[in-house]
C-alpha cells in the first residue's frame, strides 16, 4: 500500500498559559536508568506506543549522541519486525549553517546515518533544515509550513546540551521562537569539535527548530547520558522554567518522558523520587 500524507489537527486544547504557552495538565515524567542501553530501550517502548495505531508517524529527530541508543533499540525492533517506518515522516531539529547536506558532518548526513538508514525509513521523507541557502529566513519559515502541512508532529526526539539547550536553542533562547538562524555559543561549538577534524572550523551560525516549534510535538521524548549532562538534566527538572536553559520550557508540556541513565542524574534532589515513581508506572 502506497505512503500517505497524514493531515492531522495540530491543535491542542490547554487551559493555563504560561509564557505565552498554554497548557493542560502538563506531565513530565522522568525515568532513570541504570545504563545507556536501558535508556534506550525504556525511550523505545514509549516511542512505540506513542505512534501505535499511526499509519504515518511523523517523527521530529534529533542528532547528538544521547539519542543514539534509543535509535539503535528503534533500529533492532525494525530488523525483528516489531514496527515499520517505512511510511514515517521525519523533521531534523537543526542543521549548520554554511554547511552542504552532502558534506558527511552535515546533520542531513548524520541523520541519513544515524536515523533513516537504520530505520529503515524512505529518504524522501525525511527533511532537513536548509543551511546551505543565500535567504536562511525563507527556508527558516518554509521548515515551519512543511511541519504543519504534514499534520505535526507525533512524537519529537530531544537530546540536551551541556548548557541546557534543546535543538539549537542557546540559553535565553525565547520560549515563542521558531525555526530560525541561531548563533551558536563557545560552549556548545567546544562541545561539537569532537565531530570535526584537526583544523576543521566548527561553525559558527545553525538553522534550528525554535522552542515555539517543538513545544507543538503531541509527545516528546528526552534522552541523556553521561555525568557532562547532570547539571542541565538538574536545571530542566528541578529547577525554575527560565529562558537560561530553554530546555525548562519542557515542564510545561502535556506530555514529555525524560529518560537518564545514573550519571545523567546525580544532581537530582528527588532523583529517590523519580525511581519510586517509575517502579509504580513502568
Amino acid at each position: 500500500m502506497p505512503c500517505s500524507f497524514p493531515r492531522r489537527n495540530v491543535h491542542f486544547e490547554f487551559n493555563m498559559n504560561i509564557f505565552g504557552c498554554a497548557v493542560k495538565e502538563p506531565v513530565m515524567e522522568v525515568v532513570i536508568c541504570s545504563d545507556e542501553q536501558q535508556v534506550g530501550q525504556v525511550a523505545a517502548n514509549r516511542v512505540l506506543r506513542w505512534v501505535e495505531g499511526l499509519a504515518t508517524p511523523v517523527l521530529g529527530l534529533a542528532t547528538g549522541s544521547s539519542p543514539l541508543a534509543l535509535y539503535n533499540e528503534l533500529a533492532r525492533r525494525v530488523e525483528e519486525g516489531e514496527i515499520d517506518f517505512s511510511c514515517g515522516i521525519g523533521f531534523a531539529l537543526d542543521e549548520y549553517v554554511g554547511i552542504d547536506p552532502e558534506n558527511p558532518l552535515s546533520y542531513r548526513q548524520t541523520i541519513l546515518r544515524t536515523v533513516v538508514e537504520p530505520l529503515r525509513m524512505d529518504p524522501t521523507r525525511v527533511r532537513v533544515p536548509n543551511g546551505f541557502t543565500p535567504d536562511l529566513a525563507a527556508a527558516a519559515l518554509e521548515y515551519d509550513r512543511a511541519i504543519a502541512a504534514a499534520g505535526g508532529v507525533d512524537v519529537q526526539v530531544l537530546g540536551i546540551g551541556s548548557n541546557g539547550h534543546i535543538g539549537f536553542n542557546e540559553p535565553t533562547s525565547s520560549f515563542a521562537s521558531r525555526t530560525r538562524v541561531k548563533t551558536l555559543t563557545e560552549q556548545t561549538r567546544a562541545d561539537n569539535a569532537r565531530f570535526f577534524g584537526e583544523g576543521e572550523r566548527v561553525p559558527t551560525h545553525c538553522v534550528t527548530q525554535g522552542l515555539g516549534t517543538i513545544m507543538e510535538a503531541r509527545h516528546v521524548v528526552m534522552v541523556a547520558t553521561g555525568r557532562h549532562k547532570a547539571r542541565a538534566v538538574t536545571a530542566m527538572i528541578e529547577g525554575p522554567v527560565a529562558a537560561v536553559c530553554p530546555a525548562s520550557i519542557l515542564q510545561f508540556h502535556p506530555s514529555v518522558l525524560v529518560v537518564v541513565d545514573e550519571a545523567a542524574a546525580t544532581g537530582l534532589n528527588h532523583a529517590d523520587y523519580f525511581r519510586h515513581v517509575a517502579d509504580i508506572l513502568i
